[in-house]
């Protein structure tokens, strides 16, 4: 009886799993070759919409203690940016917050101490998609964080150069379409990140 059980249990679990159906990455944040935090990155569907999430917490010391966080919620619809928000607390307090929402044929873009402003061109793929899928044949990235466009070059070799509005580079390394590997210039802080 016991072993039927468990049989019950372990497919309840599957099934549970199945029906779920989320997508789950971890990463290794490193820096100077040392690991100084995890980035955990999800992918949902609900209702017609896909989800994305990630959770991004670094601790290092440079002149004194570091604590970076970064939470991202992003919703696509029919390959299309619907919404998201954006938030950036370094050593427990706000340093950026952006949300970003659809409104017909635009989008406005709300940042934090800053006056909303229009953005007119569609978006079909965004910084988060980065974690996900290969980016074959995309020339621009749009950025949750700073509501712009960014531009993408190919390296060859499966690998990709993000360049932002600021100039920053970061390099995506993908194998089998799976990001395995980036060098990220997020601006505050530069660091590595490895697929677990």
């Amino acid at each position: 009886m016991l072993f039927y059980l468990i049989l019950f249990h372990v497919f309840s679990f599957q099934d549970l799993g199945a029906t779920t159906n989320q997508t789950l990455l971890n990463f290794d944040i490193i820096l100077k070759g040392k690991a100084v935090g995890l980035l955990q990155a999800s992918k949902s569907f609900k209702e017609s919409k896909t989800h994305y999430q990630s959770k991004t917490n670094i601790s290092t010391r440079f002149i004194k203690e570091i604590h970076v966080n970064y939470e991202y919620h992003v919703v696509f619809s029919n390959n299309k940016l619907q919404e998201s928000d954006v938030n950036v607390v370094v050593n427990n307090k706000p340093h950026a917050e952006t949300k970003i929402e659809r409104e017909q044929n635009h989008y406005l873009v709300k940042q934090e101490k800053k006056e909303a402003r229009v953005f007119k061109e569609a978006i079909n793929y965004s910084t988060i998609l980065l974690y996900f899928e290969e980016p074959k044949n995309i020339k621009h990235c749009f950025s949750e964080e700073e509501g712009k466009m960014n531009t993408i070059v190919p390296l060859g070799n499966h690998t990709y150069k993000k360049v932002n509005a600021r100039g920053n580079e970061s390099i995506y390394y993908y194998e089998n379409g799976k990001l395995i590997k980036a060098e990220i210039d997020g601006g505050l802080i530069k660091f590595q990140i490895q697929a677990k």
